[in-house]
């Protein structure tokens, strides 16, 4: 077994390790297809071999090349590391500097297999979610860490350790940038010809980011949706009682069954792959199975009537649970899925698509998801972002999260109290109406996060927070961490899915009505200002969520370790990373926007945001295009 010491003294060369392949007895990434010529894949090759020296390039070359041919990828198995994958307490690793060990603890969570979802292709989530394009950056970039000093700053590009270079104990002391293809070049079959040559790769969101904590961040985020779809749409505060009918069991839909009972709902979930379902019930995820449709619809009237939280996987179609009697004989299909929607709406059921391109892809084949007179973001039903999360996100509220470097339970338990206890704080100081209902969502996630055991890998927590929050949570973290009260530094970081993070026109900005929501301002913006503001890592990528080309959404990192200066970093950095969201949906003529971003201007001097004025009259705007 591989200790963390050897891990970081370099690509182990001399004698090679074992190849032992693809392992069995775990899951595997997909096979890719990217119809390489026979100079692309010599390309390839050569590609991979750079990275060993010319006396052991003939024997490695030929198993590269196989891999090629039987995967669509080199992937380097033979260098597929001989520990136990975890994020161990920050004290184990072999590093110069705490924010180095801190990285090193993310990178090694995010590759976890109990946290990865392809461990050995270096896959954390989405199916293509990669940390790393192959398994020889990973030995480089350990070894780099644990050389890095204060003054230096580890460059990444697209997986790729491009090196250590000079810089300032201000600086970041990780720079990476994941995708960035030239637009014209920016299209799937694109892609999959460079992931093959390896000089790009999809970091997804925050698997290349390496900020990556499990499943809770996507079951708060699906509570969240739901609790304030049932005030949107049902106008009702408890829950109980209440059908949410949904499909995917998979990766990040895992998490809808364990949201569907913390929020109080009745859920149905259907799922055609049985693996999938299997595992979420042994997980405890899902409450009860069943692949007999009378059976699905006979506990969901029970469930209901008795307003019993329920969780139960449905195998089979999620047409057919939607359409229950109306079996399709033809294999799935969008067009179908659609009608099926169609005809529920139709009899009062509310829909709305969670923005990672179905309505997209369903417009694509032909589907009947049109709305007349809309522009090319809208369509016959919206987005979760449009109706549900658009308005939380302009209010600065997004998926802020932090880890517990010491690995201790305790540690966590005392961030928890803390946050709890700041926002308890805020809501009697005195807050808005709306920023008030959401905090106290967030105080309620808190006590049911504990209760369900949510935590898988690294001591984590998530939490929606706005700036406000932010800060003050930050703060009294790190001086926790000076007075003692948690026992190792704490990683600040978010999902890219936030309110500044993101600009993706079909989820996280599709709620942009200027025009503006195919612009990738913001989030370069945000990449940009976090890194001179104090961020520990910060992270740039095309794709994630939604699909290559689609979307841009960066990322950061930073590390509180009790100090004055970190408190000031986080002061600055976390204050920047949500204004910058705000203020761009303000002018977009977003009103929540508008007012909180007038709020926090009033709370800091040193903010002047440009305003818009509203046209009042829209008349004039018809007789000047008719003149």
């Amino acid at each position: 077994m591989t200790s963390l010491k050897e891990i970081c003294r370099g690509l182990p060369l001399y004698p090679l390790p074992e190849n032992r392949g693809r392992r069995k007895g775990i899951p595997h990434a997909p096979v890719r297809t990217p119809n390489l010529t026979a100079q692309e894949k010599k390309l390839a090759l050569r590609n991979a071999l750079r990275y060993f020296p010319p006396e052991i390039q003939k024997k490695l070359a030929l198993e590269f090349a196989e891999e090629l041919r039987l995967y669509g990828h080199i992937y380097m198995y033979r260098f597929f590391p001989d520990i136990e994958m975890r994020a161990y307490p920050i004290g184990e690793y072999p590093c110069k500097t705490k924010s180095a060990a801190a990285i090193m603890l993310m990178i090694m969570n995010n590759l976890d297999p109990s946290v990865a979802q392809f461990p050995q292709e270096l896959v954390t989530y989405g199916g293509n979610g990669q940390v790393f394009s192959n398994w020889a950056q990973f030995w480089l970039v350990m070894h780099y860490l644990s050389e890095m000093t204060e003054e230096q700053t580890l460059v990444m590009y697209s997986g790729h350790p491009l090196g250590l270079f000079p810089s300032h104990q201000y600086a970041p002391r990780l720079i990476i940038t994941n995708g960035m293809v030239i637009p014209n070049y920016s299209t799937r079959d694109e892609y999959e010809k460079m992931f093959a040559l390896g000089v790009t790769m999809y970091g997804q969101m925050t698997a290349g980011s390496y900020c990556y904590i499990g499943p809770q961040g996507i079951v708060h985020g699906t509570v969240l949706t739901v609790l304030n779809a049932g005030r949107r749409y049902l106008k009702a505060e408890d829950l109980s009682g209440k059908v949410f009918v949904t499909s995917g069991l998979g990766g990040m839909s895992g998490a809808q069954a364990k949201a569907a009972v913390i929020a109080g709902c009745v859920g149905i979930i259907a799922e055609v792959d049985e693996a999938a379902l299997l595992k979420r019930h042994k997980q405890g995820w899902l409450m009860e199975i069943s692949n007999n449709l009378d059976h699905c619809i006979a506990r969901l009237r029970d469930a209901r009537k008795n307003k019993i939280a329920l969780s139960l996987g449905y195998h089979g179609n999620v047409v057919d649970l939607c359409l229950k009697n109306n079996c399709f004989l033809l294999y799935f299909s969008l067009k179908r899925h659609v009608a099926a929607i169609n005809r529920l709406a139709d009899k009062g059921m509310f829909f709305w698509d969670y923005g990672n391109a179905f309505l997209l892809e369903a417009q694509r084949a032909g589907a009947d998801v049109q709305k007349r007179g809309a522009n090319k973001t809208e369509f016959r039903y919206p987005s979760y972002v449009q109706h549900i999360m658009g308005d939380i996100f302009s209010l600065g509220f997004g998926p802020f999260r932090w880890v517990c470097t010491s690995g201790d339970p305790q540690d966590l338990a005392t961030t928890d109290s803390i946050a709890m206890s700041v926002l308890e704080d805020s809501i009697r100081q005195g807050v808005s109406t709306s920023v008030k209902q959401q905090y106290h969502d967030n105080i309620r996630w808190i006590r049911e996060a504990g209760r369900h055991n949510l935590v898988v890998g690294s001591q984590a927590r998530i939490l929606y927070s706005d700036q406000r929050g932010r800060v003050s949570i930050a703060v009294a973290i790190n001086r926790a961490i000076s007075e003692g009260r948690i026992k190792a530094p704490v990683v600040l970081s978010r999902d890219h899915h936030d309110v500044s993070g993101t600009d993706s026109p079909y989820r996280e900005t599709s709620n942009i009505y200027d025009g503006s929501a195919f612009c990738a301002d913001m989030a370069v913006q945000n990449f940009v200002g976090d890194a001179f503001r104090g961020a520990t890592w910060v992270a740039l990528h095309n794709g994630g969520g939604v699909g290559w080309g689609e979307v841009i959404n960066g990322g950061f990192g930073l590390v509180l370790d009790g100090s004055k200066e970190a408190e000031e970093r986080a002061k600055m950095m976390l204050s920047w990373d949500v204004s910058n969201g705000v203020a761009r949906r303000c002018w977009s003529g977003n009103d929540y926007a508008y007012e909180m971003i007038c709020q926090t201007m009033k709370e800091n001097a040193a903010l002047k945001v440009t305003l818009p004025h509203k046209v009042v009259d829209e008349n004039i705007l018809e007789q000047a295009v008719k003149h």
